[in-house]
């Protein structure tokens, strides 16, 4: 079968329009960031579709050996949140760590388990401050009075990642503001606006512009050039094209960024998400309704660059894989102790195999989840047909590769009961047996004993005739 730790990973980078062979700066060694949420509001399954995808890569990196630092950052900083702070007369910083504690939320309750630091933009003022000077000093930047811009003309190769060249940006008016030199020149600093949250710097009490805060928190972590960037599609202009502007402007190291990868967006019934529309699916709503597996397995069945078609039907067929992977697994699991070991292990079937190199082969190419998803399908048939006639080392077999291959993508979590829930488990189990003794059922109280000894508990039946239970260790 293929060792995912030596097989080749190729990637589509957005910087070159070309699939290229995956290949750290420092072998061995990934370092990942992510644009997170502006927190203004709760998150929505168009957001959990990106971060889904990030965190599948970062599974897969690891499982072929890197050690990742993957950062998400959360733009607690913006004009979206100013505003709606302002309306309910809140304070903006408050407000946006209230939305950034339940998007937590979201990433734990969907299994996005890979990120190593959510980096808050407030927590990065000093750094931000340090970098807008750099620029101005180098040339790059210029205030205009307590503003302060980015000049795209200093910077010829800007539009490099989006493939848009200077003379066309004239239509892309970021910021209206007409004492900019060029149309298509981004703010860097904001000066104050009457009630606005700001801080102190050179150029007069205000805020960071969006750009900014992301470079701010990547050059103090990474330094002026890292492995892998991503985001959403409709960020790569003008946010990270900004973002390559800035970093290489004040470092004079390029790329920012060796790989560019980017989502695509999520549609429902044929419109993309939008809160005018009132189609937005809130994250914990559709975990109460669909479940964490289902809407990975549903984020799966597309390709990360492609969009997806959020709808019923395809929640309901995701849903249907979901359960059937957890029901296959579970089934056999209960195998274990009941069929018999063979003295002599066979060989790993051939069709199983073949389906573990299909599935790592697809996750080479570009993170083909789609693909690695029809892979474990037929892996989950194996353990389906295995039920009829078990064999202990294929089910043993089996059952490792389900729950390697599951966890990569995450469809196949382990769920962990609560102390309290093994605790009342044990109990009913209590009553029963001594019920059943009390009958003199004691066929039936010895395969229950049986039973809670394979699962790991100690049972002992005193001489008078007391049940004590106690998990092993």
């Amino acid at each position: 079968m293929i060792d995912p730790t030596v097989s080749k990973l190729q990637v589509y980078n957005t910087l070159t329009r070309s699939v290229q062979e995956f290949n750290p700066l420092r072998p061995g060694r990934v370092n990942m960031f992510v644009c997170g949420p502006t927190v203004w509001d709760s998150s929505h399954v168009g957001h959990a579709k990106t971060y889904v995808a990030y965190d599948i890569m970062a599974r897969y990196l690891r499982r072929k050996g890197y050690s990742i630092f993957f950062i998400l950052n959360i733009t607690d900083i913006d004009d979206k949140i100013i505003n709606r702070a302002k309306s309910e007369g809140r304070d903006p910083l408050k407000l946006a760590d209230k939305y950034a504690q339940d998007f937590y939320r979201d990433m734990k309750d969907l299994g996005v388990d890979t990120v190593n630091l959510y980096a808050k933009a407030s927590d990065h003022i000093p750094e931000i401050i340090g970098q807008v000077q750099g620029l101005i000093d180098n040339g790059f930047g210029y205030r205009v009075e307590g503003d302060v811009y980015f000049d795209i003309s200093k910077f010829p190769s800007y539009g490099k990642l989006s493939k848009l060249r200077l003379d066309e940006l004239t239509v892309h008016r970021i910021d209206p503001d007409p004492r900019k030199r060029n149309p298509g020149d981004f703010v860097l600093w904001k000066s104050q606006k009457p009630g606005e949250i700001s801080w102190d710097s050179p150029w007069g009490r205000g805020r960071p512009g969006w750009h900014i805060e992301d470079t701010a928190i990547t050059l103090t972590y990474f330094g002026p050039t890292y492995d892998l960037h991503g985001g959403g599609n409709e960020l790569i202009f003008p946010h990270h094209e900004a973002e390559v502007a800035q970093a290489e402007a004040l470092t004079g190291k390029s790329p920012l960024a060796k790989y560019w990868l980017h989502t695509g967006l999520l549609n429902i019934s044929g419109r993309e998400m939008h809160k005018s529309l009132g189609n937005i699916v809130p994250i914990q709503e559709a975990l109460r309704t669909d479940g964490k597996d289902a809407l990975r397995v549903l984020y799966a069945s597309t390709h990360y660059r492609s969009p997806l078609e959020f709808t019923p039907e395809a929640l309901e067929q995701a849903g249907s894989l979901a359960r059937r992977f957890r029901r296959a697994y579970e089934q056999l699991d209960l195998l274990i102790f009941e069929t018999p070991r063979t003295i002599k292990e066979p060989p790993v079937p051939r069709e199983l195999g073949v389906a573990v190199d299909e599935f790592f082969k697809s996750m080479d190419d570009d993170f083909n989840t789609p693909a690695a998803l029809t892979a474990y399908i037929k892996i989950v048939a194996m353990a389906e047909d295995e039920l009829r006639h078990p064999e202990q080392f294929r089910v043993r077999t089996i059952l490792n590769v389900l729950s390697e291959l599951g966890g990569i993508l995450g469809v196949l979590e382990p769920k962990v009961a609560s102390q309290e829930k093994v605790s009342q488990l044990a109990n009913l189990l209590f009553e029963l047996r001594n019920e059943l003794r009390a009958k003199r059922d004691y066929s039936t109280a010895d395969r229950i004993r049986d039973r809670m000894v394979k699962m790991g508990f100690v049972v002992e039946d005193p001489i008078q005739d007391e049940l004590k239970v106690k998990r092993s260790s």
